[in-house]
């Protein structure tokens, strides 16, 4: 016994059509962790750079539209003494 010939067909349809989807999500994926990994490097660059700020300017806020800073204010730590 077997199904009919335009059933086969539909079948044959779906599995064609989950199989282009998994394999563009697998494409995806993997652009996907490509990208991750570049991320992580820019963000390695982005704390170096600011390091080296922070060497020359020492703590500072930075107006990334014009350039101007301003200096963090460090704040006080009250200790507290066992009475």
């Amino acid at each position: 016994m077997k199904i009919k010939e335009e059933q086969l067909e539909q079948i044959n349809k779906h599995q064609e059509q989950v199989n282009g989807i998994l394999h563009q999500l697998g494409y995806l994926e993997s652009q996907k962790h490509g990208l991750l990994h570049e991320l992580a490097g820019v963000n390695q660059d982005i704390e170096k750079f600011k390091n080296s700020l922070e060497e020359e300017y020492g703590p500072i806020n930075i107006n990334v539209e014009d350039g101007t800073y301003t200096k963090i204010e460090e704040k006080e730590e009250e200790v507290l003494e066992d009475a």
